[in-house]
């Protein structure tokens, strides 16, 4: 990485993001199991910050080796500033006068990612994929033309290359595109990087940390040139469903429910309320699994202070989910996904959708299956694309081709 970025501060300035090392967080989470069950929010940050601290310095050291100038910038240096919430923080602020300093001094500024202060000057972290955040708020604060995004991963494909191995790498995105495809389980990209990217009118570039290769390309949907009806297939296995029983069906209901369940920081993602019977219902929602241990210890109050007759809890679910910008002008996708899973026997749970995605709640067992039946029913794999071309060498007009 050090000499490729020396090559690329050949012509340009040049600003840095480095994440841990390997399995570095793993091994610090580690660490404060072996002494606490229950580590302190505020230490916790303190801690993981050291594996970045790390990387940044090492960074620095590796690209000086080679001749280049550099200087590594602690978040609290660089200026991202962020709010309190441990372990989940968000970055309201980028005071980079340092990192531009350097770079107009002709050196390469080496941030670490993933971690913040708060304005209390407390140490703070931004949570999975925290780096690609900093990364992207970063290059929106210092005019960056763009912002590339290094993976172990050649860029965005139609599918988890390693569950569907003809899945096909995608040269553009829109940024609602690749906002549903990281929203509904890939982990490409961080949620919260790509709507600072959008917010901001940045372009990303996902690319390969081993490959000179373009990735995927991800910006304003009217740069796009065409426009596939599904781009990709996302999922996601770590999902539970909780059902509240039989609820009275009256107004109110529905706040009294997920107020509290708000307040306990659970991310509620898919509602389904069903059929009112003698004035009363069942209300089933999905969220995280790892949301389940916030919000369980509420739920029996919750039921019983809404009037329903108890509660169950599902952790045997996953998501699965289409994703296209052409979905806006066909509204065939839905019956073509239904049918392709009920085909293939795969039962749907709970449905829900946007103008741009269709998402189904199925059994976790079946997950898998399902990407592979609606990768091939959409034809998304490369030799789809070679197969299903027409006769004249033109592909097909509805993007399956």
């Amino acid at each position: 990485m050090a000499r490729r970025v020396v090559d690329a501060a050949a012509d340009r300035s040049v600003c840095v993001v480095a994440s841990a090392m390997g399995d570095t967080t793993d091994e610090l989470l580690g660490l404060a199991a072996e002494v606490t069950r229950v580590p302190p929010p505020r230490e916790l940050d303190m801690l993981l910050t050291a594996g970045e601290r790390i990387s940044i310095a090492l960074l620095s050291m590796a690209i000086m080796d080679l001749g280049r100038s550099a200087i590594s910038f602690t978040a609290s240096q660089a200026g991202i500033v962020t709010d309190a919430a441990h372990g989940k923080a968000r970055i309201v602020d980028v005071r980079s006068s340092r990192v531009l300093q350097a770079l107009e001094e002709g050196k390469v500024a080496i941030v670490a990612g993933f971690q913040g202060v708060s304005s209390e000057l407390e140490p703070t972290t931004l949570g999975r994929g925290g780096s690609d955040t900093t990364a992207v708020a970063l290059a929106a604060a210092l005019g960056a033309e763009a912002c590339e995004i290094y993976t172990d991963v050649e860029g965005v494909f139609t599918a988890d290359p390693r569950l569907v191995p003809g899945a096909r790498k995608l040269d553009r995105l829109s940024y609602e595109e690749m906002l549903e495809l990281a929203a509904s389980g890939a982990k490409v990209l961080a949620l919260r990087s790509v709507e600072y990217a959008r917010n901001h009118g940045l372009p990303l570039h996902v690319r390969s940390s081993f490959a000179e290769d373009e990735g995927t390309w991800i910006g304003k949907e009217a740069e796009q040139m065409d426009q596939a009806i599904v781009s990709g297939i996302a999922h996601d296995a770590a999902q539970a469903k909780v059902t509240i029983l039989a609820v009275p069906d009256q107004p109110g209901v529905a706040a009294r429910i997920f107020r509290p369940l708000a307040d306990e920081g659970a991310n509620i993602d898919m509602i389904v309320q069903n059929v009112s019977a003698e004035g009363r219902t069942d209300v089933s929602f999905t969220l995280p699994e790892e949301d389940l241990a916030l919000v369980e210890p509420a739920l029996e109050r919750v039921a019983r202070d809404v009037g329903g007759s108890g509660v169950t809890l599902d952790a045997d679910v996953a998501k699965i989910s289409l994703v296209g910008a052409g979905m806006k002008s066909d509204p065939g996708v839905a019956a073509d996904m239904f049918d392709a899973l009920a085909e293939a026997g795969i039962n749907i749970e709970i449905i829900s959708t946007s103008s741009i995605r269709i998402s189904c709640v199925v059994r976790a067992s079946q997950v898998e299956r399902a990407v592979h039946v609606l990768h091939d029913r959409f034809g998304l794999s490369e030799d789809a694309l070679t197969l299903e071309a027409h006769p004249s060498g033109q592909d097909r007009a509805d993007g399956r081709g």
